[in-house]
């Protein structure tokens, strides 16, 4: 019998005693996953564009939060699509194999108590994190063809030594994997092709897609619903927060992006995230959320709600004017249409409603000039972003292929219009200052016209009054 070697500080007998007696039956196989087949046609995909090249996506690493403690992980979303794969430090690797690919998925082996790392690694090890896949079980369940990420670098090394090889690896994931492939300004071009494409891919769901996004949707209205309720004597933002992330962790993976919970003023910032005001009645509370499902989509829904209950002359003539102008946006959302056209309608909506508000220190039509742009001092943002498996999806994609292009069918968009008046702008009657008014809904777009996917959102002012009303009575 060989000698074991020693590990500073641990007991040989310890050791011995760690191994010993565990039941060695084999581990049940899992299932194939749901989706393995959709992961399979987009990996595909992504072979047919790049033929005769090694291809790397990388799902990236733990991040620590503080000393010894991490982030929860959760992994990248590329590499989510192409393989639907959750843990960390994975690897897809699509190796040239004539006119397509071989698709392999580098993950973490899993020796079980066979040595001792099961109880001695504080970071993988089964004792101190619970078990996990290893190779045969990743291969089962991802329906991929796996190998231990033991064999990644000599299999990386090997193909770059061939000659005219060419290799494109997903940047800003894993420095790690990145050393790996030599780097060159022919390099970086490569590797940037290979995000934009993987974006641009990304704008088009397919119906899993939709149906992901239609269910954190779903789970959302019930989150908002659960802070409507506790809004009758909640005190402080960061309560609500709290609330919505219960939520969120009971139905889904957690919450999509950091809620914006502001109430009062508080909502005239676009990003206040601190969440750590009072709740006053009379006020406004801005609520911008939205739940990320296990499947990882998430959604992204804005509600404006009066605290009291009922909308006062003020509040209500801001958010009929917020209101007003998401419809005539959202009417603009069809296929052929340019991206941009829903934000146009609304920004025309809004001006000539500041106008009329005497809000406007100047006509609607000399505000909505390009070389003016004046009405943006009280709507700073855009109406729209791309929305999926980020709550800003497809990022990496070209601005003739987003910003700029043209809508398609298949295409899940938010539209959130707004209005923030400062309490310190003198611009505006003192009665409007320190409102801030968002109304978001996430939108798909159809092979005739759109979907709204939010839907079972009340949005009319009458109708979020009942429906406050309805949940309080109950509770």
């Amino acid at each position: 019998m060989l000698k074991r070697p020693a590990i500073p500080g641990i007991p040989p007998n310890l050791i011995d005693f760690m191994l010993r007696d565990w039941d060695r039956s084999p581990r049940k196989l899992p299932r194939v996953m749901a989706g393995a087949s959709n992961a399979r046609r987009r990996r595909n995909r992504l072979s047919r564009r790049f033929p005769g090249e090694l291809l790397v996506i990388p799902t990236g690493h733990r991040k620590v939060r503080a000393n010894d403690t991490h982030y929860p992980f959760r992994p990248g979303s590329d590499f989510y699509y192409l393989t639907g794969a959750l843990e960390p430090d994975c690897v897809l690797v699509l190796f040239p194999r004539g006119k397509s690919h071989e698709h392999l998925l580098f993950v973490e082996p899993n020796d079980g108590k066979s040595n001792p790392t099961f109880f001695m690694d504080g970071v993988k090890g089964e004792l101190w994190e619970g078990s996990r896949f290893g190779v045969l079980e990743s291969q089962t369940h991802y329906g991929i063809t796996c190998r231990s990420l033991k064999e990644l670098k000599k299999a990386i090394e090997a193909f770059a030594k061939k000659r005219g090889a060419r290799m494109r690896i997903l940047q800003g994931i894993s420095p790690l994997i990145e050393r790996m492939i030599p780097p060159g300004k022919a390099q970086s071009e490569r590797n940037k092709e290979l995000a934009t494409f993987l974006s641009e891919t990304r704008l088009i769901k397919d119906p899993s897609e939709v149906g992901a996004l239609r269910s954190a949707v779903l789970s959302t209205k019930r989150a908002f619903e659960d802070v409507i309720a506790r809004l009758k004597t909640a005190k402080s933002e960061r309560e609500l927060e709290g609330v919505l992330w219960t939520r969120a962790r009971m139905e889904g993976n957690d919450v999509g992006y950091t809620s914006v919970v502001a109430s009062g003023s508080h909502a005239c910032t676009m990003h206040w995230n601190r969440n750590d005001g009072a709740i006053r009645k009379g006020d406004l509370l801005l609520l911008d959320a939205g739940i990320e499902g296990r499947s990882l989509y998430t959604a992204d829904i804005t509600r404006t709600f009066p605290i009291s209950g009922k909308f006062n002359r003020e509040q209500r003539e801001i958010y009929e004017l917020v209101l007003a102008a998401q419809r005539a946006a959202i009417r603009c959302v069809k296929p052929g249409n340019d991206f941009m056209a829903p934000n146009k309608a609304a920004m025309i909506v809004l001006a000539h409603g500041l106008e009329k508000l005497m809000i406007l220190p100047m006509k609607a039509k000399e505000a909505l000039l390009e070389h003016n742009n004046f009405y943006r001092r009280y709507s700073l943002h855009n109406v729209s972003h791309m929305l999926g498996l980020d709550v800003h999806d497809c990022a990496k994609a070209r601005a003739e292929s987003y910003k700029f292009g043209k809508l398609r069918p298949g295409m899940v968009l938010t539209i959130e219009p707004g209005l923030y008046f400062q309490p310190d702008d003198l611009t505006v009657p003192k009665k409007y200052r320190g409102i801030g008014v968002r109304i978001e809904d996430d939108i798909v777009v159809t092979s005739t016209g759109r979907r709204v996917l939010s839907s079972v959102f009340p949005r009319n002012p009458d109708k979020v009054e009942k429906w406050m009303a309805h949940i309080w009575k109950a509770h």
